[in-house]
C-alpha cells in the first residue's frame, strides 16, 4: 500500500502528467463541440429541406395547369438518411456523402450524385471529431506517460533500490503502468459521460459498443507500451520505437490500405453512369419511339395498358419511358460501382483484423452509422423511394388525372433509419488477438531478462 501511495504521489508530482491529461481533456471537449456543430448542421439541413419541399410543392401546385405530368417534371421529394446522435462522436464519411437527397420521378442516376458544395480545404483537413482525438491523440499521451516506465529507474540509478525494497519488481512496474492507465481511462470515461449530455446521445447498445471500443483501443496502446518496456532498452529507444509504431499504425498502414483499395478497385463508374444516363435518354429524341416503349413495357408490364399513339411526337408516357431507358443504360456501371465499393469495404474490414488502429476507426464508424455500409444502405433505400414515387404517380399521369386528385399535404420529408446489429464478436476478436500477442511477447521478454527470478530471490 505504501508503494502504491508513493507511486501515485510521484505521478501527480510530475508536471508532464497533469498537463498531458489536461490536453487530452481539452482536445476531447473541442471534439465534442465540433460534433455538436455537425449534428446541428444536419438538423438545420433536415428542417430546411422539409420546409423547402412543402413550400415548393404548394407553390408549384398553385401555379400549375391541370397537367400532372408537367408538374411532376419539377417536383422534388426528399429522403433523409437519419443522422444518429452518436455520429457526433465519429463523423466518418457523413461529411462527404449527403444526408438528404431530393429527387424527381425522372431518371434517378443523374440526380443520385447531386450534393452540397463544400469547401475542398475543409474536406481535405477533415473533422477533429472524438474518434480522431481517440485514435491519434490518446496514444501520444500514453506513449509520453509510459516510454520511460522502467528505463528512468535504470538511468536514474534507482532500479537496484527498487529491487531491494520490493519483493515484486513486476508488481512495481504494473502499479506504475496501472496508475497511468486509470488516469487516461478516467479522462476517456469523463469525456464519454459529458458527450451523453452535451450531444444528447441515448445510452443504448450502440453507445455501449462505442465506449467498449474506445476502452479497448486505450488498453491496446498500454499493452504496446508494456511490450516495448519489456525489451529493457533506453528511454530514447523506447520513445523512438513507440512513436514509429504510432506513425506506422495510424498513418502509413492506413494510407497504404487506402492506396491498395483504390488500385485494386478503381471506381470511375460514377461519372460513367451519369454520362451513360444522359446519353441514354437524350439520344431517344431522334430515334423511333417503339423500341423505347417496348423496353418500358418489359420492365413495367403494369403500364402496358397505356399507349403512345404513332401520330404523337410527345406524350408523358413516352417521356418517362425515355427517362427510364437512361437509367437502365447506366445500370451496369451502377452495379459495378456498388460492387467495387462493397469490395473496398470488405477488404478494409479484413485487413483491420491485423491493424488495431484501422479496426478501431471502422468499428467506431460502424456503430455510429457513419461508414460506407450506411451510405450503400441509404443508396438502396433511395432507389426504393424513387420507385415508390414513380409507382404512385405514373398511373395518374398516364391516365390524365388532374393535379387536384393528389393529396399533396401528405408528401413530407421521409426518413431512412439504418438498423444494423452490433457484431460483438467482430469487435472483440481482433483486440483479443492483439492483446494475446503483445502480452505473451512481453511476458517472454521479462522472463528472459530475469526479473521473475529476481522476484524469487527477493522473496
Amino acid at each position: 500500500m505504501k508503494m502504491v501511495k508513493y507511486l501515485i504521489k510521484d505521478f501527480v508530482r510530475s508536471k508532464a502528467h497533469p498537463i498531458g491529461l489536461f490536453l487530452l481533456l481539452a482536445a476531447g471537449l473541442t471534439s465534442l463541440e465540433i460534433g455538436s456543430r455537425f449534428l446541428n448542421r444536419a438538423e438545420r439541413i433536415s428542417e430546411k429541406t422539409a420546409v423547402h419541399q412543402e413550400e415548393s410543392i404548394r407553390r408549384n401546385v398553385s401555379h400549375s395547369s391541370d397537367d400532372l405530368g408537367n408538374l411532376m417534371y419539377y417536383l422534388r421529394f426528399g429522403l433523409e438518411n437519419e443522422v444518429p446522435r452518436l455520429a457526433g462522436l465519429s463523423i466518418g464519411q457523413r461529411d462527404i456523402y449527403p444526408s438528404v437527397q431530393s429527387v424527381t420521378v425522372r431518371n434517378l442516376e443523374e440526380q443520385r450524385y447531386t450534393t452540397d458544395l463544400m469547401n475542398p480545404l475543409f474536406q481535405l483537413l477533415g473533422n477533429m471529431d472524438f474518434s480522431f482525438v481517440l485514435i491519434y491523440f490518446f496514444p501520444l499521451v500514453i506513449v509520453a506517460f509510459g516510454f520511460n516506465l522502467m528505463s528512468e529507474e535504470r538511468e536514474g540509478g534507482t532500479w537496484s533500490l527498487v529491487l531491494s525494497q520490493t519483493n515484486s519488481p513486476m508488481r512495481f512496474l504494473g502499479v506504475k503502468l496501472g496508475i497511468r492507465l486509470i488516469s487516461v481511462l478516467a479522462v476517456l470515461m469523463l469525456l464519454l459521460a459529458i458527450s451523453v449530455y452535451y450531444l444528447a446521445i441515448p445510452v443504448d447498445k450502440y453507445f455501449m459498443a462505442f465506449s467498449l471500443i474506445a476502452i479497448l483501443y486505450v488498453l491496446f496502446w498500454f499493452a504496446m507500451v508494456w511490450l516495448v518496456i519489456s525489451f529493457q532498452l533506453s528511454s530514447n529507444l523506447n520513445a523512438q520505437i513507440l512513436l514509429t509504431s504510432w506513425v506506422l499504425l495510424n498513418l502509413i498502414v492506413p494510407a497504404g490500405i487506402n492506396v491498395v483499395k483504390r488500385y485494386l478497385f478503381p471506381i470511375p463508374e460514377a461519372m460513367t453512369a451519369v454520362i451513360e444516363n444522359r446519353e441514354g435518354y437524350h439520344a431517344q429524341w431522334d430515334r423511333k419511339k417503339e423500341p423505347t416503349m417496348e423496353h418500358f413495357y418489359n420492365k413495367y408490364p403494369q403500364y402496358s395498358k397505356y399507349h403512345h399513339s404513332d401520330d404523337q411526337d410527345f406524350s408523358w408516357l413516352w417521356y418517362f419511358a425515355m427517362q427510364q431507358l437512361g437509367d437502365d443504360e447506366a445500370s451496369e456501371s451502377i452495379g459495378n460501382l456498388k460492387e467495387k465499393l462493397v469490395q473496398r469495404m470488405e477488404m478494409a474490414n479484413l485487413l483491420s483484423w491485423i491493424v488495431p488502429t484501422v479496426h478501431t476507426q471502422l468499428s467506431l464508424n460502424s456503430v455510429s452509422f457513419s461508414d460506407l455500409g450506411n451510405y450503400l444502405s441509404f443508396m438502396n433505400a433511395l432507389e426504393s423511394f424513387h420507385e415508390g414515387k414513380k409507382d404512385f404517380f405514373f398511373s395518374k399521369i398516364f391516365e390524365g388525372k388532374p393535379v387536384s386528385s393528389v393529396d399533396w399535404a401528405s408528401f413530407t420529408l421521409e426518413e431512412f433509419q439504418d438498423q444494423q446489429p452490433v457484431l460483438w464478436t467482430k469487435i472483440l476478436v481482433p483486440f483479443i488477438l492483439a492483446f494475446l500477442i503483445l502480452l505473451v511477447w512481453a511476458n517472454r521478454n521479462f522472463t528472459k531478462s530475469g526479473i521473475y527470478s529476481n522476484e524469487n530471490k527477493a522473496s
